[in-house]
């Protein structure tokens, strides 16, 4: 129990603010004002490969929809890897649509609270839409080119990725430049919600990296749903584009993994780094599908939802 608690304050809370090397409000909202924080490569660290420009990360904090900080100190530490490897980093805020909102015990008060769930993915869609075109339309001012932007999220972070990029694909985003798409995504146990149906592509997404605890009781790895509503994971997204014939996705399978994996961003840079350098800057179609069984890889213990939902007042 102990250790579950030190990763939800890790994960949640991210310990302790960190210093932003710059923030800029990038959305106002009726309940809330939104804030984006941007950290910049590290003095002498390399921007380029082979002459392409690295992408800006624009990364998505998790919590449950219900908590979280744009720049933890739990976070910032992956920033600052980014940082030392010529990556600019930009976090944003979203809406917390689950606040305050209860959720009854188990997968049935899941499954009951998924119409509030879909709400809570779509309002933090929304705002990163609003940071994508905020950055857009101040290009010139903070040297960020919105066409290379590869979006990055952790558990309702990369639920927000996730169905950002679906968003996208099918032609329901709102209020992105013209033509405008993702250079790629990272999910780090993430899915997408829904309640009209499992979510279909109606064509192939940008590239795209999965990682996910096949044992994640948090985030659903497979699928979970009743009657069209539910939520679609990693497994079950992978299968799909599998199907469909998409090859530009990668997906890690932890074997055995929780929750944990929602905070491993530190700990595969190895991974980030082949699917950020091959199949995004070099445009290389490469579709791996991998079982990882590391030891070595920290784990806090099992994370349910009742363990997020009971400390949501």
């Amino acid at each position: 129990m102990k250790k579950i608690l030190l990763f939800l304050v890790a994960l949640f809370f991210g310990l302790f603010s960190a210093q932003a090397q710059e923030t800029y409000l990038f959305a106002q909202r009726d309940s809330c004002e939104l804030y984006l924080d941007i950290f910049r490569p590290t003095e002498g660290s390399p921007t380029q490969l082979d002459s392409l420009q690295k992408p800006t990360i624009l990364f998505v904090f998790g919590g449950g929809f219900i908590m979280g900080e744009r720049s933890g100190k739990w976070n910032r530490t992956w920033y600052q890897l980014l940082n030392d490897n010529g990556y600019t980093v930009v976090s944003v805020d979203y809406r917390l649509g689950m606040k305050g909102y209860k959720v009854g015990k188990g997968l049935v008060g899941a499954l009951k609270a998924v119409d509030r769930f879909q709400l809570s993915q779509d309002v933090g869609v929304e705002d990163v839409y609003s940071a994508v075109a905020f950055l857009a339309e101040k290009r010139e001012t903070l040297g960020i080119d919105p066409d290379n932007i590869v979006l990055a999220g952790s558990s309702a972070g990369a639920i927000i990725s996730l169905a950002a990029e679906y968003g996208i694909v099918n032609g329901t985003a709102k209020g992105l430049p013209e033509g405008f798409n993702f250079k790629g995504v990272m999910s780090f146990a993430g899915a997408i919600i829904s309640t009209s149906g499992a979510p279909r592509f109606q064509k192939a997404p940008c590239p795209i990296l999965l990682l996910h605890g096949t044992a994640d009781k948090a985030v659903q790895y497979k699928k979970l749903s009743i009657a069209g509503k539910g939520i679609w994971g990693s497994s079950w997204l992978a299968k799909d584009w599998e199907k469909k014939g998409y090859d530009n996705y990668c997906i890690y399978r932890f074997h055995e993994s929780s929750h944990d994996v929602a905070a491993y961003m530190p700990y595969v840079w190895d991974i980030e780094k082949a699917f950020l350098e091959q199949n995004v800057m070099q445009g290389h179609a490469r579709h791996i599908d991998a079982v990882v069984d590391d030891a070595s890889l920290p784990r806090w213990g099992q994370l349910s939802m009742d363990d997020i939902y009971s400390r949501n007042k």
